[in-house]
């Protein structure tokens, strides 16, 4: 299924449902719906930001109109509801937690959390300079924001506390957790990651990229993490104690006319998936090496890639709306 939207894709994502939702440059949010969508319309300007709803219904956004709103279907319509908003402020990062049910975005030099179990909870995490990206841990406890200078985890519940510091000079623009919570890792500006061991605080340099590293995630039960940055896609190996340390990196896919925009992977699986920035998308299955074309029309850069929660469909869009689901092969029969 494609959908022409006429509106940038900030985020493709897949609800608890396993429904694929669109969030629109145009301010909207579009859920597939009976082989066609419905449109919430959540915002008064651009969608920046999105994650999937702790609940698993619907998604949370955040705009440039100082919003956060829940879009989901309720029944047979759809339904908006304001999260929070500052006002003044664009909502340029937005994270959720299944795990605690907490949601957290960025305003500025800000970084507040909502709890969906109480309407009244409410932090705020003050910053010296612009929070350039966050992240939950896997139990949704504590949060990490990013900015220039590192990264800073605080513990997303507890009001008037001072953060563990995890320097590192340069900007800090993305961050995720291992999703065995052991190692975070940073996408920088000079186009390189960081990571830290948590446990004992040891960082590594993961660099040689040559561009921006738009999207990191990790797959295969967590033993792999794939990002974007280069004219492949690059995977670094996370199983053991010792995650990635000391080890090389493998790219994959390597195209000398185009590069890896964005990336997403099979949670279960050793399979990753890219999006290029002539908009083509394939997956890697990583122990047979096989890699198979998922879309082999050219188009705008690919903005975002999503897989479903059993690893059976893939929701991309891209940077002039054009967007769609596809069904990812068999992999133990085609890959």
């Amino acid at each position: 299924m494609i959908y022409s939207f006429d509106a940038y894709v900030t985020a493709a994502l897949f609800d608890r449902a396993g429904r694929a939702a669109f969030a629109l440059g145009d301010g909207t949010v579009r859920f597939e719906n009976e082989g066609g969508f419905v449109t919430v319309e959540a915002h008064d300007g651009a969608v920046l930001a999105a994650a999937v709803h702790p609940s698993g219904r619907g998604i949370v956004t955040g705009g440039d109109d100082g919003r956060v709103v829940w879009s989901r279907i309720e029944g047979d319509e759809v339904a908006a509801t304001l999260v929070a908003e500052v006002k003044g402020r664009w909502i340029e990062h937005v994270a959720a937690s299944a795990a605690s049910g907490l949601i957290a975005f960025t305003a500025g030099k800000e970084a507040h959390v909502r709890d969906v179990a109480d309407a009244k909870f409410l932090r705020v995490f003050p910053h010296d300079k612009t929070v350039s990206g966050l992240a939950f841990d896997p139990k949704g406890r504590r949060l990490a924001t990013v900015g220039y200078g590192g990264a800073w985890l605080w513990w997303a519940k507890i009001d008037g506390q001072k953060p563990q510091a995890l320097k590192w000079a340069g900007s800090h623009i993305a961050a995720v957790f291992s999703p065995d919570g052991k190692f975070m890792v940073t996408a920088m500006q000079d186009n390189q990651l960081h990571g830290w061991r948590l446990a004992d605080g040891k960082d590594m340099r993961m660099g040689g990229y040559p561009s921006k590293i738009k999207s990191l995630a990790f797959f295969d039960k967590g033993n792999l993490m794939v990002t974007a940055g280069a004219n492949g896609a690059v995977v670094w190996p996370f199983a053991g104690s010792n995650g990635p340390m000391g080890k090389e990196a493998a790219e994959i896919g390597f195209s000398r006319d185009s590069m890896v925009v964005q990336v997403a992977g099979v949670d279960a699986l050793p399979v990753a998936l890219a999006g290029q920035d002539n908009g083509k998308i394939w997956g890697a299955h990583m122990r047979s090496g096989r890699i198979e074309t998922l879309k082999a029309e050219k188009g705008a850069a690919i903005s975002s890639l999503s897989v479903s929660a059993d690893g059976s469909r893939l929701a991309w869009g891209d940077e002039d709306g054009e967007a769609g689901v596809i069904a990812i092969p068999a992999m133990d029969t085609r890959f």
